[in-house]
């Protein structure tokens, strides 16, 4: 499984990829989680805890005489995966852009350089051929843009029943489609509370949804504490959806 979780800011995009690694993890496959938000949510999604003040992966780039980033010496994509890749339960590993501290994006600027190159090397790397990569998007279309998931096989854009969020999924869907033809875009319906919010979201992306997630006070709390829902609420409505939504794509 090669997946790529979009759409709008706070449409729930970190809980769903986290909680997706977990579930496929549980399931015996290796799992290789992707964080290119600058953000924080996937790390917390996944229960691993806060990210680093320094992201592990700015290790495995340096500068040359001339400025320009590039990999340590003896280091390329996938060492730096089997390197800097952080730990999370269930045998998940983590790999983060990083997150920018107060000065702004220069102090990640290596770490940056180094996730674009992973994420357009791994695909067909023979040591994770066998591995899925389930990838955490940020907001909006921009990434999709600059083609931060080359390795996703189908984008699955979350969307809630709001006019902006369906707006946006929209947008990254087309430029997905524009730029990578030969990936699949799915959308699901995040946080219903009521069967028309399904047939509301149908309308205002003008394409049927795969699945519905229902608005779940356990995950609510669980994201307020900042810890993971799949451990804080395992049983919960979203959590069992989140599982047919696992199977429905290993179908895919």
């Amino acid at each position: 499984m090669r997946v790529a979780v979009v759409g709008k800011g706070g449409a729930g995009k970190s809980v769903i990829a986290g909680t997706m690694a977990r579930l496929v993890a549980r399931r015996g496959a290796r799992v290789l989680a992707l964080d290119s938000d600058p953000l924080p949510g996937l790390s917390l999604s996944l229960g691993s805890g806060p990210e680093a003040a320094e992201p592990p992966l700015g290790e495995a780039a340096e500068r040359d005489e001339n400025g320009r980033w590039g990999w340590k010496k003896g280091v390329g994509p996938v060492r730096a995966v089997q390197r800097y890749a952080t730990g999370a339960p269930d045998g998940v590993r983590l790999v983060q852009l990083g997150k920018p501290p107060r000065e702004g994006f220069g102090p990640i600027i290596g770490s940056s350089k180094a996730f674009y190159e992973i994420v357009h090397n791994i695909a067909d790397a023979r040591a994770l051929r066998d591995w899925t990569f389930i990838g955490d998007l940020p907001a909006g279309p921009r990434q999709a843009a600059y083609d931060y998931a080359p390795y996703a096989h189908t984008y699955v854009v979350v969307v809630q029943p709001a006019a902006q969020s369906a707006l946006t999924a929209r947008r990254v869907a087309r430029i997905v489609r524009m730029h990578r033809r030969d990936a699949e875009v799915v959308f699901i319906a995040n946080r219903v509370r009521e069967a028309g919010d399904v047939h509301h979201v149908e309308k205002l992306i003008g394409e049927p949804v795969l699945a519905s997630l229902p608005a779940d006070d356990g995950v609510a709390a669980a994201e307020r504490l900042g810890v993971a829902p799949i451990d804080y609420a395992p049983d919960s409505p979203a959590i069992t959806a989140i599982e047919r939504l696992v199977s429905a794509l290993a179908k895919m």
